[in-house]
């Protein structure tokens, strides 16, 4: 956990227009800058970046938040990394609440990840320059139809045969650092002499870059016969195979183009969709597709269309990458799989049949229910009792691994059908929640419901919410003791980053809480409307808590005045708060 104290003052720090000018053409306007929302296509800009407020905020498809949301939704990064990302351009070490490093500690991890990563970035550029000699890596290339253009677009190389040739590069060979980064491998003979040489030679090289842009690794071709037809990178600090996906940097734009992103097998399958016009393919990296490859590309896109060869090792990854989906499997999610003839790859494909057809496959692609149905179904008589039942038994495990959505009980009933069953039935086998259970389930109490004056309070502390070190003791307590558990959020948030609060700042810790599809709905209210200056901002708020208390005592007067004849006591708080509420009336008239 990354302590909310931190997230706040990193936010403090860092120019939110820097950040998103990396990849958004912004222009002055106005106290704002504007461009072209990067997250929809859009021809005249309304999308907007304010410096004050530190927020963005998209007026076509409300797409808003922080400089870590702006890198969590453009680049897909999770939310620790996109904090590490920030404080790695402002010179901050991310400190752990769990963590037991010094702070000069933590400044030395860092310092050392930067540092393998300038390893990686200068072998990449040597790879780049050796391939403009490489003849025989040329001819490959250019036999596979791709230009000079998309090579220089994926940062294509070549590692040239012999087995040192990185020492030209680096002038200390015997660094731990060139070892650690996977680019040189170091072993001892049974002498106990020391071997050192490159790991990869005579191969063509695909630097393999991260969510940011970054080289962790690289996967290498080889060019004539031989194995490993292709080698990766080990697994490095920077480099994890099961969370780094081939092509996903460069795929980014397409992605959000076209609406949806193609899984293919390799690197070269990748490239060469790119260059005959489908830039949106990612690979995994010679694994299995895993959950956090899913979790990744659900950040880009609401469609996943998985392209596997059509034998049986093909449809062993469509499964993996099903088991991957199914967390995130939900309404609003497609998943898809495409399997086309055993003879082709979508290269030999395309080149042969043409791009439409390939388009074609792609929206006749089987959805994930339909395939889910059809595996679970495979080698079962269902014409017999023990044919269905193991076909439940089978589909049990993914049933529980379903959000309990609409799209799962799509399935169910599916099942049900085949089974001779109903959905209940199935639900019970499978020890999902059924929905007569939650009908007999005691009912929750019901949620209060912010009224107009709550929300104008809400809405002037998320603009202003350094104002709440300007309000008395007795204002804080009429909001303290509403009871309205959105204010009792707010107002932490508020006092606990009081005096560098910002919209930014308190909002990354608003939206991390129960509360947070409210928050983000009042952010939104806050960013599309006029803005109000300190002063008045004041005014209305204490104004506002002035006819919130007059209705506290209303409400409180109501029970009252039924006791008040045969209770003294109440008769006596009845008028006090009488008293209380005339006194308050001439203040509560400012209030909007």
């Amino acid at each position: 956990m990354i302590p909310q104290s931190f997230i706040q003052d990193l936010l403090n720090r860092v120019d939110l227009v820097e950040v998103v000018g990396r990849y958004v053409k912004l222009r002055k306007a106005g106290a704002n800058f504007s461009g072209l929302c990067p997250f929809h296509n859009e021809k005249s800009p309304s999308f907007t970046v304010s410096p004050t407020k530190q927020f963005y905020h998209c007026f076509g498809c409300q797409a808003h938040g922080t400089a870590i949301g702006f890198l969590i939704e453009y680049s897909g990064l999770t939310f620790p990394e996109a904090v590490r990302e920030l404080a790695q351009s402002v010179g901050m070490a991310v400190p752990e609440q769990d963590d037991r490093l010094t702070p000069e500690q933590r400044v030395a991890q860092v310092a050392h990840s930067i540092s393998l990563g300038e390893r990686l970035s200068q072998a990449m550029d040597y790879y780049r320059l050796q391939l403009r000699g490489a003849q025989r890596a040329i001819t490959y290339l250019k036999g596979r139809g791709l230009t000079g253009e998309i090579a220089a677009r994926f940062g294509l190389g070549y590692a040239p045969p012999g087995w040192q040739n990185l020492a030209q590069v680096y002038a200390d060979y015997a660094d731990p650092s060139l070892t650690e980064s996977g680019l040189v491998i170091d072993r001892s003979d049974e002498g106990g002499a020391h071997k050192r040489y490159d790991r990869f030679r005579d191969r063509i090289m695909f630097p393999i870059r991260n969510a940011r842009g970054q080289v962790v690794g690289f996967g290498g071709r080889i060019i004539d016969a031989g194995e490993p037809k292709y080698l990766n990178s080990p697994e490095t600090p920077l480099f994890q195979k099961g969370s780094e996906l081939y092509g996903l940097f460069e795929a980014r734009a397409a992605i959000r183009e076209v609406g949806y992103a193609i899984v293919v097998e390799g690197y070269m399958d990748v490239v060469a969709l790119a260059q005959l016009g489908f830039a949106n393919a990612v690979a995994t990296l010679g694994t299995a597709c895993t959950a956090v490859h899913v979790q990744k590309l659900v950040r880009q896109t609401d469609r996943i269309v998985f392209s596997f060869d059509g034998d049986t090792a093909g449809r062993k990854a469509a499964w993996r990458a099903l088991e991957a989906s199914l967390a995130h499997a939900s309404d609003n999610k497609s998943f898809s799989f495409l399997f086309l003839p055993a003879e082709h790859d979508p290269d030999s494909f395309i080149r042969e049949r043409g791009d439409q057809a390939f388009l074609a496959e792609i929206q006749a692609a089987l959805p994930l229910s339909a395939f889910l149905i059809r595996e679970v179904c495979a080698d079962k008589d269902l014409a017999t009792a023990e044919g269905r039942a193991r076909m439940l038994f089978d589909a049990r495990p993914l049933l529980q691994a379903l959000p309990p959505q609409a799209l799962r009980l799509q399935i169910v009933r599916e099942l049900a059908h085949l089974a001779h069953s109903t959905p209940a039935e199935v639900m019970t086998i499978a020890e999902l929640p059924q929905a007569v259970a939650q009908r007999r389930a005691p009912a929750r109490a019901q949620r209060a419901a912010p009224s107009p004056i709550d929300i104008q309070i809400t809405r002037l502390l998320l603009a202003h919410p350094r104002l709440v070190a300007e309000l008395d003791g007795a204002a804080l307590e009429i909001l303290e003791r509403h009871g309205l558990p959105s204010m009792a959020v707010l107002l932490a948030a508020c006092k606990t980053s009081a005096a560098g609060a910002t919209l930014a700042s308190i909002s990354e810790t608003l939206k991390q809480g129960p509360e947070g599809e409210f928050f983000a709905a009042e952010v939104r209210q806050v960013l599309g409307g006029v803005e109000t200056d300190r002063d008045t901002a004041l005014s209305d708020l204490r104004a506002a808590i002035v006819k919130l208390r007059i209705q506290q005592i209303r409400s409180e007067l109501d029970p009252l005045a039924a006791r008040a004849s045969a209770d003294p006591a109440a008769r006596t708080r009845m008028l006090e708060l009488m008293e209380e509420q005339r006194r308050l009336q001439p203040d509560a008239s400012r209030a909007v």
